[in-house]
């Protein structure tokens, strides 16, 4: 935890945000803090996160930094990757931060074996209170290690994103709904939107 400042506000607000919590949730708020450190909280577009899964995680980079989809300083590619980074617009900073494969320590490992055995038959209700305790201790863990036992911080792989653009909505051929330009398809000479364009194709 950063020893500056406390955040037991800010956690409490993340948790009621995303509704309860949880070993994810606690990833993205850590992801989050140090952000606020490094780079301070957004306001408007100035902070961009680029995350790399959909995790519970990004409920706290949303609520904790300001980040959001409507703002367009939230972007979201599926690598499903624990992995998170940030820029700050006025100065070009950027880092990257992935979550450590060693961050759970012996406790992921005993977590992972009984999640094997869940899958192929079931567990036992002594087994199912061990889950649960090792979760909740897991959590804990996450959310009072040292950012560097945690994430490894490295470079942003690309410049920082261009801000959201305003385009012109276009009306697809098929279901006369507007879409926004960027993203329709054309057809066989047709305008259509994505998912009649891919009904299109099946055809």
């Amino acid at each position: 935890m950063d020893p500056e400042r406390d955040f037991s506000e800010e956690i409490k607000g993340a948790v009621a945000f995303h509704g309860h919590s949880c070993l994810g949730l606690a990833i993205g708020i850590r992801a989050a803090q140090w952000a606020l450190r490094a780079m301070g909280k957004s306001p408007d577009e100035e902070i961009v996160a680029v995350v790399e899964t959909d995790m519970c995680g990004v409920d706290a980079i949303q609520y904790l930094l300001s980040c959001t989809f409507g703002k367009g300083n939230l972007i979201h590619k599926d690598y499903g990757k624990n992995a998170f980074t940030f820029y700050r617009r006025r100065d070009n900073k950027a880092a990257r931060l992935v979550l450590r494969p060693d961050a759970y320590g012996e406790l992921g490992k005993r977590l992972r074996e009984l999640m094997g055995k869940a899958a192929k038959g079931g567990l036992s209700p002594e087994e199912e209170k061990e889950g649960e305790a090792l979760r909740k201790e897991m959590e804990n863990r996450i959310l009072t290690a040292p950012f560097e036992e945690l994430f490894s911080i490295g470079p942003a792989q690309g410049p920082v994103p261009r801000k959201a653009r305003i385009l012109s909505s276009l009306i697809c051929d098929e279901c006369g709904e507007a879409v926004m330009e960027s993203r329709v398809r054309r057809f066989q000479n047709r305008t259509l939107c994505i998912p009649c364009f891919e009904e299109a194709e099946k055809r």
